[in-house]
């Protein structure tokens, strides 16, 4: 019943360490406030007043359309962007240390912590945006707070050994210690309906909702040496933590290992252990690799007798995106374009921004038609974005 995809199949039944491409896709709408004749006149660059003598007229009649090349869709989109971040050294460092206290309990022994965790830090992940993605283990792969990880993982490693813990149990305190964190709503503690956390931001806020503890906690276990994976339920996010066979309950099996269920929002929850709610959902897993994550916004300008489009590529995941280009023109339907243009073929950092720039012809005189970008990667279109319908 193994299923070799992101898909995973639940089971029942030590511990080692163990990626697929995700895409995201992010609609941008094109607003006017006029269309036939009006905005013929946009695209063609009426109100221009450079010489148009040697322009060459637009026909009534629609010109021969381009066939569209076929390019891969991803298999899951969803919306979302933000404002690329600055780096570190560009904005206000704060020398405040923000101090946090924990409280749990794990095989009788009560555990009270004190963490000091750089308000410039948080503020540092507080400021980035949220990627437009449903695969949360982005959050887990940022590089930027690996030493503040290691730091927590090396005090939960000695407490384990202190106490005298095997693996299993090693595993079961430190998910001990994150489902203690108090559950808040976004609604409540930010202003937004959805807020995934980074790990620095969870732990300075004490709390979070489900995918912010699941992402806490597959940082930690990540971090000491655990296979582990997202679990991406219907309203529900989840960590699946690679086990052997002296591992029991439920599981989803992915790419031949089994991840058992392990629940981050309430107290008392082993590993392997579902709550009802779930015992008959399907659900995405989502390795701890990390992947880009592409956006993009446009701009159109007159220019004489063309128009030319500003689209800006942003790479907000925490992986290069490589071989990546702008497609675009006006949409004919049944798979065909006039003007239709390819940028150059870029590369682009984590983190970082790139503008391409493509002059277009007008679509013809007397269509019906709509402005499209895409943004291709590795031969997947992986964003992109449409005006409105106009007739010309």
């Amino acid at each position: 019943m193994a299923q070799d995809s992101d898909e995973g199949k639940k089971g029942g039944s030590c511990f080692r360490q163990g990626c697929g491409l995700l895409l995201a896709v992010l609609v941008i709408g094109f607003f006017v406030t006029q269309c036939g004749p009006a905005l013929l006149d946009y695209f063609t660059g009426e109100e221009d007043t450079a010489d148009r003598s040697t322009t060459p007229e637009v026909t009534s009649t629609p010109s021969p359309a381009e066939t569209i090349p076929e390019v891969s869709e991803p298999e899951e989109t969803a919306e979302g962007a933000g404002e690329l971040p600055e780096a570190i050294g560009e904005k206000p460092v704060s020398e405040e240390i923000l101090t946090r206290g924990y409280s749990w309990e794990y095989g009788g022994i009560e555990y009270t912590w004190s963490l000091k965790i750089p308000e410039a830090m948080y503020d540092y992940f507080k400021g980035l945006p949220r990627p437009p993605t449903s695969d949360y283990s982005v959050y887990v792969t940022h590089p930027l707070d690996d030493p503040y990880i290691d730091a927590i993982v090396e005090k939960l490693k000695a407490a384990s050994t202190r106490d005298g813990f095997d693996e299993y149990q090693s595993v079961e305190m430190v998910t001990a210690f994150v489902q203690s964190l108090p559950y808040t709503f976004d609604t409540v503690t930010t202003p937004y309906d959805n807020y995934p956390r980074y790990p620095v931001e969870t732990l300075v806020d004490n709390g979070g909702d489900c995918e912010d503890t699941s992402i806490l906690l597959a940082s930690l276990l990540d971090k000491m040496g655990y296979g582990v994976v997202l679990i991406k339920l219907p309203e529900h996010v989840a960590v699946g933590i690679k086990g052997g066979e002296n591992v029991y309950g439920t599981y989803w099996e992915y790419k031949g290992d089994k991840y058992y269920y392990v629940e981050t929002t309430n107290t008392g929850w082993g590993i392997g252990q579902l709550p009802e709610e779930y015992e008959s959902a399907s659900a995405h897993i989502y390795p701890m690799v990390p992947v880009p994550i592409i956006t993009h916004e446009w701009d159109l300008e007159a220019k004489g007798y063309y128009i030319e489009l500003k689209v800006k590529v942003n790479n907000l995941g925490t992986a290069t995106a490589s071989s990546v280009y702008v497609y675009a023109g006006f949409d004919a339907g049944d798979g065909t374009g006039w003007s239709l243009k390819q940028s150059d073929v870029f590369n682009l950092e984590p983190g970082h921004q790139v503008t391409a720039t493509l002059g277009l012809l007008p679509p013809p005189s007397g269509v019906r038609t709509r402005l499209m970008v895409w943004i291709v990667m590795g031969g997947y279109k992986v964003d992109e974005s449409y005006s409105v319908w106009v007739d010309t």
